[in-house]
């Protein structure tokens, strides 16, 4: 009975454990964008775009994903034979090291003569002309250049390559936005931000009052009056100030400036860094609000 009992409770462990490993697996495997084989060559068209517009005699594109593994080498007719291979070389150092080539050819030419052991170790080619490509604040691969004028022609290229290419990404990153209306008219009673982008704010607002002053200095405001009335200061000086971030700042009235009587359907824009202050406020009123940022 004891060596029956010792054998089924060890085989119900067993259980135990396999069901609970099933129900609950544990992923130790991380996701990590890489360029595809059609982003390569679309990245390396704005390298070939750029090496033609400024008379490049000639030059080797290598892209790599963001392991190291080249994905896609072109190479310009007249181009050296070497440069290929030192192409994906340094597009590998850029990917492999997160940073661009220049940096240790710099390093090493101000006599940091160490850095020459690393390929004993780690694929290093401390040449420029290598980028990395970062979208999101991950390398997803990295371009190399080499055969054209000269080492900083090559840099040139890849640099402004992958300038063009990352740029071109971040835009189609920003997405379309569109609100019901009902969902906005919902938001003018609760001063709701409908969209908040770096670039720019969308508000449905109301005030029930007047309201501090305020001086904001990266954000421009452009005020559509949808209901009610108000008498709005702007410029002039800000009684009391204080820095409520270090972006704006606000105060208890404003001296002097200019008076708007606002209205419904009225459009209103204030640059940033200039004073406004809603004084007086005939209630209900609300107004759609768009923020823009100046870097």
């Amino acid at each position: 009975m004891n060596k029956l009992f010792t054998v089924t409770f060890i085989s119900a462990m067993f259980a135990i454990v396999f069901q609970s490993s099933a129900a609950e697996p544990v992923i130790d495997v991380a996701t990590r964008s890489t360029l595809t084989t059609d982003g390569a060559k679309h990245l390396a068209s704005m390298a070939i775009e750029y090496a033609h517009a400024h008379n490049a005699p000639g030059a080797a594109i290598a892209i790599v994903d963001a392991g190291g593994v080249a994905i896609y080498l072109e190479k310009l007719d007249g181009t050296f034979q070497n440069a290929s291979a030192i192409s994906i070389g340094k597009a590998r150092t850029a990917v492999l090291f997160g940073k661009p080539t220049r940096v240790f050819e710099n390093t090493i030419n101000q006599g940091r003569y160490a850095m020459l052991a690393v390929p004993e170790v780690a694929p290093l080619t401390p040449l420029m002309g290598g980028v990395p490509i970062e979208l999101d604040g991950q390398v997803i691969g990295a371009i190399g250049v080499s055969g054209a004028a000269s080492a900083a022609q090559d840099d040139e290229i890849a640099s402004a390559a992958a300038a063009q290419f990352i740029s071109q990404q971040t835009s189609k990153a920003v997405q379309v936005t569109q609100i019901a209306a009902a969902q906005v008219k919902a938001a003018y009673q609760h001063d709701t931000t409908l969209v908040h982008t770096n670039a720019y704010r969308v508000n449905a607002s109301r005030r029930d009052g007047p309201g501090e002053a305020e001086i904001h200095l990266r954000d421009t405001d452009i005020f559509y009056i949808q209901q009610g009335s108000a008498e709005f200061i702007t410029g002039g000086e800000v009684i009391a100030p204080r820095n409520t971030s270090n972006i704006e700042i606000r105060g208890s009235e404003i001296k002097g400036g200019e008076v708007h009587q606002l209205k419904a359907g009225d459009v209103i824009t204030i640059p940033h860094g200039v004073p406004h202050w809603f004084k007086l406020v005939n209630t209900p009123f609300t107004y759609f609000v768009v923020k823009s940022t100046s870097p």
